[in-house]
């Protein structure tokens, strides 16, 4: 029997497909994952610290605030030393050094011959949004401290933005309210402090308003650290608020002074933070 070409068309199709099934599947080219960024790269450390050490060589603990500045892997800033009696706390102390990923190292300038060193690392919350959170160990060489160490635990303070609102207290007992609306500088002055501006209106008969006087530490209105200095001039005095952030950094207590009118005085007083704290 003859097979015409139309009767044998049916046997191309068979012929492709068993041809499909007993070939070898083209494999998928091999993915090969890249490197994981490291978040340590991106970490900041800018801005207003204060470091609290405790001493295993028997002297009395210190705060060590100030600003920090960064540019690369370099660090630089201005501080201030108080509660140790080798120190002056109205001597500016330098400090330099380096971030290498989350540690972090940092060397005073000579105060009265001492050095003061630090070595440690920034925490993950950091890097997570949160405060950036430094735990470590000091050393300090040469002149009164020469041969303190132990341990170092530091903490950087976000801005004070927008409002304050709180009682002032009188030593007397009688209290009045007072409602703030100010801003931090994000420049650091040059020892070390970040100066406040705004004003302030009082619920009280010697004075109805004031402004509050941007400053650098010593004198006028600033923050360095977790101590809050405010001085506002009204028409009737100046007052002026010496005040130390609270451990969560909710509120801000401390003592205030009335000189330079009719109602001079002295007191308490608490300011609570009514809006968030950001960087």
């Amino acid at each position: 029997m003859k097979f015409g070409m139309k009767s044998a068309s049916w046997l191309l199709p068979v012929l492709l497909l068993l041809c499909a099934c007993g070939g070898t599947r083209a494999s998928s080219p091999a993915v090969t994952p890249g490197p994981i960024a490291d978040p340590t790269l991106d970490l900041n450390v800018t801005g207003n610290w204060q470091f609290s050490t405790t001493s295993t060589a028997g002297m009395p603990p210190a705060s060590i605030a100030g600003s920090i500045g960064q540019s690369g892997a370099s660090v630089s800033g201005a501080t201030h030393v108080d509660g140790s009696n080798c120190f002056d706390h109205l001597t500016t102390v330098d400090v330099t050094g380096t971030l290498t990923g989350s540690d972090l190292s940092l060397t005073s300038s000579s105060a009265n011959g001492q050095v003061i060193s630090f070595t440690g690392t920034i925490s993950d919350d950091a890097l997570n949004g949160a405060d950036s959170a430094f735990t470590g160990t000091y050393t300090i060489n040469g002149g009164c401290a020469n041969g303190d160490h132990g341990s170092v635990t530091g903490i950087r303070i976000p801005f004070i933005a927008n409002t304050l609102n709180g009682t002032f207290t009188t030593a007397g007992g009688a209290s009045f309210d007072v409602a703030g609306d100010e801003a931090q500088n994000a420049t650091p002055s040059t020892e070390g402090s970040f100066g406040i501006s705004g004003t302030v209106s009082f619920r009280t008969s010697c004075f109805s308003s004031g402004t509050i006087t941007p400053g650098t530490f010593p004198s006028g209105s600033f923050i360095i650290g977790t101590s809050v200095t405010l001085q506002i001039k009204t028409d009737n005095g100046t007052v002026t608020f010496l005040g130390t952030l609270n451990r969560d950094r909710s509120e801000i207590s401390g003592n205030y002074v009335i000189v330079g009118g009719t109602c001079d005085q002295t007191g308490t007083a608490v300011l609570a933070v009514s809006s968030p704290w950001d960087y």
